[in-house]
């Protein structure tokens, strides 16, 4: 059986909200010191709008099992997002395009994924205590269609599926599942993003060290 992105129960989730705001009672985004970029948020639909989205966090299809997100739109730092766009164009060839599930992810966002994550699952999620790369608008989830037909494909793991199957380099699924999320990977790479570790379909732009930490609601985003 294909496995499913599990969801934490509810008595699960209000416990692990509970002891995760005790231990993080943040008020706010941690401060940086330093000069950043100013931000330049640019939505990826309106640089290509063959660019899918299958956006997650703004339906209860996710981890954790409700919106989080009140708007169904995507991201990125406006380098980031240019180079995305060509990774997008470049896989064509091989009868692909990307479909994203997130890219700008709002601070308060990460705050509610790391306290309502149980702490066994927490190498999956980012500490809001030092911000996630998706607050700087510099990382992106995402995965290919299939031009074709115009569905997603199949990888060796679902998307926030946090198990050792959504590793970059797991060696398990099927030989056509492992050259998908390869294909992918090297397409990003030529275009200046890093894969992480634990997650075959999260990327991170080069430049995301000089972008600040963000806390935008999609809405004031234009």
């Amino acid at each position: 059986m294909r496995p499913v992105i599990g969801r934490l129960p509810v008595v699960l989730l209000l416990a692990a909200l509970v002891a995760g705001a005790c231990a993080h009672a943040l008020a706010g985004p941690p401060h940086e010191p330093g000069r950043f970029r100013a931000p330049d948020l640019v939505e990826l639909v309106g640089l290509d709008p063959t660019i899918k989205l299958d956006v997650r966090y703004a339906t209860s299809h996710n981890f954790v099992g409700r919106p989080v997100y009140s708007e169904a739109r995507a991201f990125l730092q406006r380098p980031a997002a240019e180079a995305l766009v060509r990774a997008h164009r470049a896989l064509r060839e091989k009868g692909y395009g990307l479909i994203v599930f997130d890219g700008y992810r709002p601070w308060s966002v990460t705050k509610l994924f790391w306290d309502l994550t149980p702490r066994a699952k927490r190498a999956f999620v980012a500490d809001p205590r030092k911000g996630s790369k998706h607050n700087r608008g510099c990382a992106v989830d995402l995965s290919l269609y299939d031009l074709a037909t115009g569905r997603e494909v199949e990888m060796p793991s679902a998307y926030d599926e946090m198990t050792p199957r959504a590793y970059p380099d797991y060696a398990g699924g099927t030989a056509e599942q492992r050259a998908r999320r390869d294909a992918l990977r090297a397409a990003m790479e030529r275009e200046g993003f890093t894969v992480e570790p634990n997650e075959w379909w999260h990327f991170n732009y080069r430049d995301w060290r000089q972008y600040p930490i963000l806390d935008l609601p999609f809405s004031s985003v234009h």
